[in-house]
């Protein structure tokens, strides 16, 4: 049986930005002959989700719900950085915020003065505590994901951008109800004539480490099923 794995990027967000470098990635990835020819993975795309948190977290689960794959991994373009990075996991900070935004903007913003408000969201949304708190850990072991890559790391910090909010949504909807389905969030720096092979080495290396990872996490369950009976 193949390991399903769905894949997803973002459009960009600037007028200035020619593409979004986790869509680079993935096009370069399909555009690939067989980049698997030792294993049977089954791979899904789906391109250029909108940099909006909650049309592109419905499009990513209404996805998983039809595919049902085993494994999701989510790409987002972070300018900032040298190498992938892979997030260990994601807060609703970026979520909370664009709730209570959008209330201000529409019920509260002739109630409360800008100031107030500001000042009761950073307390909201700033706190440590409540972060840590609320703060969802991929199921997948990450330091065994990423052991011996050159060009990849792993990451706390998810960006509490959109980034972070489709990575939140979408481990929650796992967590409720696909909790045998991995899920990963890898930030893409922009790609480069001298990064560009690197970065598609260790790619492939964690798509198809991802793929064993599913396999055993396929032969538990059956082993847990077989043995409840």
């Amino acid at each position: 049986m193949p390991t399903t794995i769905l894949l997803t990027s973002f459009q960009t967000w600037l007028p200035d930005q020619k593409s979004n470098a986790s869509d680079d990635l993935l096009l370069k990835l399909q555009a690939e002959n067989d980049p698997f020819p030792d294993q049977a993975l089954s791979l899904t795309f789906l391109r250029q989700l909108p940099v909006d948190v909650f049309p592109a977290s419905d499009l990513a689960i209404a996805k998983i719900k039809h595919l049902q794959p085993d494994v999701v991994i989510c790409c987002g373009m972070a300018e900032s950085r040298s190498r992938l990075t892979v997030e260990a996991g994601a807060t609703p900070r970026y979520v909370v915020a664009q709730f209570y935004w959008f209330i201000y903007y529409i019920v509260l913003q002739k109630i409360f003065r800008f100031q107030g408000l500001s000042y009761f969201l950073s307390a909201l949304l700033g706190n440590k505590t409540n972060v840590e708190t609320h703060f969802l850990n991929t199921s997948v072991d990450l330091e065994e994901l990423l052991e011996g890559l050159t060009e990849t790391e792993m990451s706390y910090d998810a960006g509490k951008f959109v980034c972070e909010g489709l990575y939140y949504q979408v481990l929650s909807y796992l967590r409720d109800y696909a909790p045998t389905t991995g899920c990963i969030f890898v930030h893409v720096p922009v790609l480069t004539t001298e990064n560009i092979s690197t970065i598609m080495t260790d790619f492939r290396l964690i798509l198809s480490r991802l793929a064993v990872w599913a396999t055993i996490q396929r032969q538990n369950q059956i082993r847990n099923i077989t043995t409840a009976a």
